[in-house]
């Protein structure tokens, strides 16, 4: 199931890339395509670089640092129909702040079409990933890129244990709960006044979504919830994770505010939500970004 209401593509999805596991897997169908052809996605660290078109900005593969380590990424569509390999160089370290703490980069990404966006949210996971997995967790040898990038092996030769690690990515429910025709939402803590979103948190270990969902909201807001469904998924990735989209009926609307978590939640009403969603001046609180899910989440809602 999708999300209907905006008729969009959420964002950081519908990457056109083939990521071609078949090449990926064997080392010299690879290299045969690290050629003049190739391009480089240009990065400024972990920022987006854009050309004068307003696109994602692209090189060869010269252009890459010395000894960087490089992630295939998959190929692109081409001229004429001849795909092009797509590869992307890991940065000497990873984001120090992957909670979007940087306003420029919110700034750029508003700026990326929904195709280019999608390409470098993936390339920024994938290459963040391989910056802070330089060294092995089980035994703390050196880890060394393979299957193009979407693996890196324990370097055995090296004194290694030749354990293998692969990118990860993190489920996260963020849901709507609803009662008796009203949504609740939760403002953050540090987050500015009025500002409120879906509530969220990660899967744990051994829990199915719907279980997630109804112990996330239990802890945070002191609710119990039933009939859990999807909605929609979105990536996310500071740094990693999978954002799964989801609705609950609220057994009560008596809240008990978990202060650890949140600062405040609130109920707030269909027409409060769709003023918030149109920005209006009178609103009762400011709606999440058009990059988020949660503002395809509440936009689905009010179709609904």
């Amino acid at each position: 199931m999708t999300v209907p209401a905006a008729g969009k593509t959420l964002a950081f999805t519908g990457c056109t890339l083939d990521r071609a596991d078949n090449v990926r897997a064997d080392a010299d169908a690879l290299a045969g395509h690290m050629n003049w052809r190739a391009r480089l996605l240009a990065l400024d660290g972990m920022m987006p670089a854009l050309d004068d078109t307003g696109r994602l900005a692209w090189g060869t593969l010269a252009d890459a640092p010395e000894d960087a380590e490089l992630v295939f990424l998959g190929f692109d569509a081409g001229e004429n129909g001849g795909g092009r390999a797509c590869f992307a160089a890991v940065p000497p370290q990873g984001d120090p702040r992957p909670r979007m703490a940087n306003p420029q980069l919110w700034n750029l990404m508003a700026a990326l079409s929904p195709e280019d966006l999608a390409l470098y949210g993936g390339a920024r996971s994938l290459v963040d990933w391989h910056a802070r997995h330089r060294f092995c967790p089980a035994c703390g040898g050196p880890t060394r890129i393979a299957k193009g990038g979407w693996q890196r092996d324990c370097v055995a030769e090296s004194g290694g244990c030749g354990a293998q690690q692969f990118p990860r990515t993190d489920p996260v429910t963020i849901m709507l709960v609803e009662h008796d025709g009203r949504l609740m939402l939760g403002r953050g803590l540090g987050w500015p006044e009025g500002r409120f979103s879906a509530l969220a948190g990660f899967v744990e270990p051994g829990e199915s979504i719907e279980e997630a969902v109804a112990r996330e909201v239990l802890e945070e807001s002191g609710v119990r919830v039933r009939d859990v469904s999807y909605v929609a998924s979105q990536p996310w990735p500071f740094p990693s994770q999978l954002m799964i989209g989801c609705h609950a009926h609220a057994e009560s609307d008596a809240v008990t505010v978990d202060e650890t978590e949140l600062a405040e939640i609130r109920w707030f009403t269909r027409d409060e939500v769709s003023a918030a969603l149109a920005g209006t001046p009178d609103a009762p609180f400011t709606a999440p970004p058009p990059h988020a899910i949660a503002h395809h989440l509440l936009e689905w809602w009010i179709a609904e």
